[in-house]
């Protein structure tokens, strides 16, 4: 093959988003390369292009049928043929005004940026509009529109989204995310990092008691195959449908190296930081007013609503049971078995190419006990209770010895709470809760005897402290320092008799 052919071979292979200049540079060689590959004779230059130029070609970006004159194809061919590169030296001249503007005055410019600064929500066009407010019936100059359009591109001054709440959280985001790059990010490990996260859905379920409520769903995502390892529909945004889905995570995929969730209370509660703490993850989170740090849930969001909710618009009694159905049927049948434009993957087929890192899920006790707060109280030394939660449980009475006891207990189900060692943290045993009626008909339990028999008996003498002080006080010779009273038989002889 002839090293022209070979070269132009090279350039026509398809490119993954070739830039405007690069298309036009390939769209020009493949007109006039095979005239490089084989050059006309001498004088028949113009004959081979005027056969170019009546062909039709197709426009590189709007893909319209273009055809092109007989001294572009002369300028391309001469210019192609001396250079070394000649796919480069086809490709369109930049601007040699690029980041210049001098048909902006500094007053001009000094008022555009004070604008943004002021407005940096508005559009182009209302910047342009009321530039030409303000000099209006000035001397100024006014600019074209694409030249105001192309300084606010070249000052990074993008139109930036209307903050809902102006707090001074959310205003510090705002600044530290101006001061600060933003880059993607993806781990190298299957289950070395997950992202967590609630969603408000775009509409209203019929709950069980025919009531219309706003459902939000709980979704976990790996972050290197994007794998939905579990996600469900919720009515409320508690530690408890938090941990209720979290669970089922664990037991499908395993258990991850780390977690990552914003600053939400259900997130933060004891019950969660306390349980991934138990089970040996990670807990890691975002910065607040800073959803870019889990883009990729984030993301997902636009899938559920784009895709998920469009196709249950024609439900008009939809349910949270048939949400969910429908959510799970999506997830397995579409989502993990679509290609990923991010990972050129299927997130399923992703998922199973691993590396993965992830931990074997323990038992469902092991699990449910993890997920727990651990409260320290009194015992009642009168009854051997407790109160927790503004109820009273038993303690066994073989544990009556321990003034203190400690309880692990979830908030939202009080009806396991177990004592637990305060050394160890082992369970010892589940505590019930006081019940009266069973305890006022029922037959008093004997307690359980102690190592030593504790029976009371008589005393048989006088206890060696009492002992030792009346000798230490008999040797120092002092008499007692206190008068005794008279016999009572004294008394009855000075009584007055009768006659």
């Amino acid at each position: 093959m002839p090293p022209v052919l070979r070269h132009l071979e090279c350039y026509l292979k398809p490119l993954k988003n070739p830039s405007q200049r690069d298309r036009w540079a390939r769209l020009r060689f493949s007109i006039i390369g095979p005239l490089l590959a084989a050059p006309p004779e001498a004088g028949k230059l113009y004959s081979a292009l005027e056969l170019v130029a009546a062909k039709t070609w197709r426009h590189p970006s709007t893909g319209l049928d273009v055809t092109f004159g007989l001294s572009s194809l002369q300028r391309w061919y001469y210019a192609a043929r001396k250079a070394a590169d000649p796919v480069a030296t086809l490709k369109n001249r930049l601007r040699g005004d690029i980041n210049r503007f001098p048909s902006l005055s500094q007053i001009v410019i000094d008022t555009l940026t004070q604008q943004y600064r002021e407005h940096p929500g508005w559009t182009v066009q209302l910047h342009f509009d009321n530039l030409c407010a303000t000099f209006k019936d000035s001397q100024i100059t006014l600019v074209s529109y694409p030249t105001v359009r192309r300084y606010l591109k070249a000052q990074g001054m993008f139109r930036q989204a209307r903050m809902q709440r102006a707090s001074a959280g959310a205003l510090a985001a705002r600044d530290r995310l101006e001061r600060l790059e933003v880059r993607s990010f993806e781990v190298d490990h299957v289950n070395a990092l997950w992202h967590l996260d609630f969603h408000h859905g775009s509409r209203k379920v019929l709950n069980r008691s025919g009531v219309w409520a706003t459902p939000m769903i709980m979704c976990v995502i790996d972050d290197r195959s994007r794998l939905v390892c579990h996600l469900q529909w919720y009515l409320d945004e508690t530690a408890q449908s938090l941990i209720h889905a979290l669970c089922q995570a664990f037991m499908k995929r395993g258990l991850p190296r780390a977690l990552m969730s914003d600053n939400g209370s259900a997130m933060m509660a004891e019950e969660t930081t306390n349980g991934l703490a138990a089970l040996g993850i990670v807990h890691q989170n975002t910065l607040p007013y800073s959803p870019y740090q889990n883009a990729k849930q984030e993301s997902f969001w636009g899938r559920i609503e784009g895709r998920l909710m469009a196709m249950l618009e024609g439900d008009a009694g939809l349910t949270l049971d048939a949400l969910n159905l429908a959510t799970q049927a999506w997830v397995e049948q579409e989502y993990h078995r679509t290609l990923h434009s991010e990972i050129n993957a299927t997130p399923m087929a992703h998922y199973l190419a691993g590396p993965n890192v992830a931990r074997p899920c323990p038992g469902s006790d092991v699990l449910a006990n993890s997920f727990c707060i651990e409260v320290a109280r009194r015992q009642r030394r009168s009854d051997g209770t407790v109160s927790l939660a503004g109820n009273r449980f038993e303690i066994p009475s073989r544990y009556r010895h321990l003034e203190q006891v400690n309880l692990r207990y979830a908030r939202w189900d009080l009806s396991r709470v177990d004592l637990v060692d305060g050394t160890t943290g082992a369970t010892l045993c589940q505590v019930l809760p006081l019940d009266k009626s069973a305890n006022a008909s029922g037959q008093r339990r004997a307690l359980s005897p102690a190592a030593v028999d504790l029976s009371p008996v008589a005393p048989k003498a006088l206890p060696a402290l009492m002992t030792q002080l009346l000798a230490d006080y008999a040797a120092t010779g002092v008499p007692p320092a206190y008068l005794a009273m008279p016999e009572s038989s004294a008394l009855s002889d000075t009584s007055p008799k009768r006659t």
